[in-house]
């Protein structure tokens, strides 16, 4: 990958590659799940702990072979393996745990030692090929594509590295793997060599899609499953009732959830935790993270981060939800507005040009264009607090901590620093004063001199 970070955290649709796999093999409800660990072991094991609590993992202090670590995974389990056991690899993201379910299945269906996760591919080239014995179906060898003849390199069908063991087999099996191969390691495909001579039945299970037995070793694979998984997240989403109008320009993580009937519109990311409600539209150019869109909201050219939005709200176009902000039904955040740890009211407005930061709005309020919620004073946040149904004009800035009362107006250009009592009127702002002539003086022969000149004609004719 050419990184420092692991190759099994580098992420796609949300998740991490290994949480991928630790998602799916979850779906069969494992008694024992552990993960086997070696390079960049303390990471791998913090990000494992912090997001798939559960999950034991295994230290392979020294890679030697798929053999040996699957050794040091089953010297991890409580107790004696006498299941089935099921090896994956943490580098498959596009896994399912359908397919592995069905892995399972026709391993206990067949009672066969072990199984394998093979796959039909349009291309063999590289892949270890399965031999399988003509009358009986059964596998009777995987054949590197280096070491297979002509004839086996016909076959398409190839190991995806995945099998499903009888465990106390497996395990016997394990302590008769040699190391005497070009690599010095424990192959785990040995076992299944020692197994058939050993009389025991060694089937395969074809996985639906080849696509899912994909493995990550670059950063070109890795958009590629992005694609891949991004394309079969919304297909799901589609069947289940979801309007995505253009599925090539919308990015989604395997976290999101949907209602039916939402829309999605072009040019839309929605990520982590987000939730589209039943008819809510999302989009265009929107981004969503961890966000929860109500039923019959439209988000429209927003940025949102852990932000909740109620039942028919309405979003921008540009507004920029920050976290915490809490929207109420049918409230509206309009055109270039930023909230941040905001609770706005049902019905309130905050329409135009605005900043409302550490702020709770009541409901069924109007802030005036061009407001400011002043929270910070170079030292520490503080909360500012309106009322419901009030009216603050335009251009006010509200110099927190300070309340509006419910149903009180501000006046247009006001700066609030003091509290206002429910139904007043708040006038904070210096009084005018007209100089008469200023220009004619200030600025003889400029173009408002003449304007100014002209004008005082026009008035005096008309008098």
């Amino acid at each position: 990958m050419k990184s420092k970070t692991p190759k099994v955290l580098h992420e796609i649709a949300g998740r991490s590659l290994v949480g991928h796999v630790v998602s799916a093999a979850r779906e069969l409800q494992p008694e024992q799940l552990v993960v086997v660990v070696g390079h960049a072991r303390e990471q791998v094991e913090a990000h494992l702990g912090a997001h798939y609590a559960g999950t034991r993992t295994a230290f392979q202090a020294e890679q030697n072979g798929t053999g040996h670590a699957v050794r040091m995974g089953l010297e991890e389990l409580d107790g004696e393996p006498d299941g089935t056991v099921i090896v994956v690899c943490g580098d498959t993201p596009l896994l399912t745990g359908g397919t592995l379910a069905a892995l399972a299945g026709t391993h206990a269906a067949d009672g066969n030692a072990v199984t394998v996760l093979s796959a039909q591919v349009p291309d063999a080239t590289g892949y270890g090929r399965i031999v399988r014995d003509p009358a009986s179906g059964a596998v009777t060898a995987i054949v590197e594509h280096k070491d297979a003849t002509e004839e086996q390199r016909t076959v398409r069908e190839i190991n995806s590295g995945v099998f499903a063991f009888d465990g106390a087999l497996l395990a016997d099996a394990l302590g008769k793997v040699r190391t005497d191969n070009s690599q010095g390691e424990e192959y785990l495909t040995d076992v299944l060599s020692i197994l058939r001579e050993a009389g025991h039945r060694v089937g395969a299970s074809v996985a639906g899609d080849h696509r899912e037995i994909l493995g990550i070793n670059n950063r070109v694979q890795l958009a590629e499953a992005r694609r891949l998984l991004n394309e079969r997240l919304l297909e799901r989403a589609m069947l289940a009732g979801v309007t995505v109008v253009d599925p090539g320009s919308v990015l989604v993580d395997a976290t999101v959830t949907f209602d039916q009937d939402a829309v999605v519109h072009p040019g839309t990311q929605l990520l982590g935790a987000t939730h589209v409600g039943e008819g809510a539209e999302v989009g265009p150019n929107t981004r969503l993270r961890d966000t929860a869109v109500g039923a019959g909201a439209r988000v429209d050219n927003t940025v949102a981060e852990s932000a909740e939005i109620g039942e028919g709200a309405s979003v921008g176009p540009f507004a920029y939800l920050r976290p915490g902000t809490r929207l109420g039904v049918k409230s509206k955040i309009g055109t270039y507005v930023e909230t941040k740890n905001a609770v706005i009211g049902e019905g309130t407005k905050v329409p135009h040009l605005s900043y409302v930061g550490d702020a709770t709005i009541g409901e069924y309020s109007n802030i005036g264009a061009a407001s400011v919620f002043v929270n910070y004073d170079g030292e520490a946040k503080h909360h500012t607090t309106i009322g419901s149904h009030c009216k603050t004009g335009s251009d006010n800035m509200f110099v927190a901590p300070v309340t509006v009362g419910d149903g009180a107006y501000t006046a247009a250009g006001s700066v609030i620093t003091k509290d206002v009592p429910a139904g007043a009127l708040a006038v904070a702002r210096g009084q005018q004063r007209n100089i008469d002539g200023w220009v004619a003086r200030k600025r003889p022969g400029s173009a408002a001199a003449q304007a100014a000149a002209a004008a005082a004609g026009e008035a005096s004719e008309e008098n």
